[in-house]
């Protein structure tokens, strides 16, 4: 399959919070995000470094999990391009939107699984105030090291009961290339990891432990270093805020990681892939086998079973 450039990059996710005030100091004070902007719903949040105007779109809500997920796509014709290809797909059409306070117009589109995908072009980019004002003139703000900073916004997991159809979509409807997967022995995909660009991946989509619909895993911000993500441990730690595993490496994508939940009980992670890229045009996706996963993490450490069985919206019984 030819490589598509529609897309240019993961944009923003929508989070639901139902203790809305809690999970914002959360986010600003503790995480280290900055309040761009806000409305009734919603507060637009960002990380130092991000070019547009929020990449973490907070919302009030009965309950937890994510909103939305959005991409930019490379130019105006792209997005002509991508909605005629999500038209043609056989995928659910929500169809357009209107933008809020970080984007324009947006197309819609759903997975089979319950996600809410939309794809735009024009942006809103971030102004800061002047007490935001980086000194270089090269970042988007000035690295104001409150909580945990992390530099920008890197990827999500989301969860679906049929990875391969996942992928099928993700391939299909945003042009995603498949960087790493996990082949179950019962001949199903346990998961696959997916970018649009020279990431390793900005998506990630494991199998649904909980019988759920819709539902998010974790959302991730990026690091400059290992050595930030030790620090955001003791953060963490002094703040009350539930360590559910890490600071460690992962085995698939060589991530150094560290994962917590934020009060309303969605998971965030804070991670550093190190220097790694994907270069090669024509990479052929790593397979891990079920016998490799069982061995754990990078350096042996076991994947704690909350990893596998918690996500948001949390699963009525």
């Amino acid at each position: 399959m030819e490589p598509c450039f529609d897309i240019a990059h993961l944009a923003h996710v929508e989070m639901y919070s139902d203790k809305f005030e809690e999970s914002l100091d959360f986010f600003v004070n503790v995480y280290g995000l900055t309040l761009a902007g806000q409305d009734e719903q919603s507060a637009y949040l960002r990380a130092w470094d991000d070019y547009e105007f929020h990449t973490l779109k907070l919302t009030r809500h009965h309950t937890t999990g994510v909103g939305h997920i959005a991409y930019r796509v490379s130019s105006q014709a792209a997005l002509e391009r991508r909605v005629e290809a999500i038209e043609a797909s056989g995928f659910k059409v929500l169809g357009w939107v209107d933008g809020d306070l970080g984007h324009g117009r947006a197309f819609r589109f759903e997975d089979p699984f319950g996600h809410v995908f939309e794809i735009y072009w024009d942006t809103v980019r971030y102004s800061p105030p002047e007490q935001e004002k980086p000194v270089l003139k090269n970042v988007a703000q000035r690295y104001h090291a409150r909580g945990c900073h992390p530099r920008r916004l890197d990827h999500l997991n989301l969860l679906a009961s049929d990875v391969a159809e996942f992928r099928r979509f993700m391939e299909t409807c945003l042009g995603s290339r498949v960087t790493e997967m996990i082949q179950l022995d019962n001949g199903r995909l346990g998961g696959c990891w997916f970018t649009v660009n020279n990431k390793t991946y900005d998506l990630a989509c494991t199998e649904e432990p909980g019988g759920g619909g819709g539902r998010l895993h974790h959302v991730t911000y990026a690091t400059d270093s290992r050595e930030e993500i030790l620090s955001a441990a003791d953060i963490f730690l002094e703040n009350g805020v539930h360590i559910e595993a890490g600071p460690h490496k992962h085995a698939i994508q060589g991530t150094f990681f560290l994962y917590v939940w934020e009060p309303a009980g969605n998971r965030v992670e804070l991670a550093n892939s190190g220097a790694r890229l994907i270069l090669a045009p024509d990479w052929k996706p790593v397979v891990w086998t079920e016998t490799e996963r069982k061995k754990g993490q990078a350096w042996g450490l076991k994947t704690i079973e909350t990893f596998h069985t918690h996500g948001t919206p949390p699963v009525k019984k």
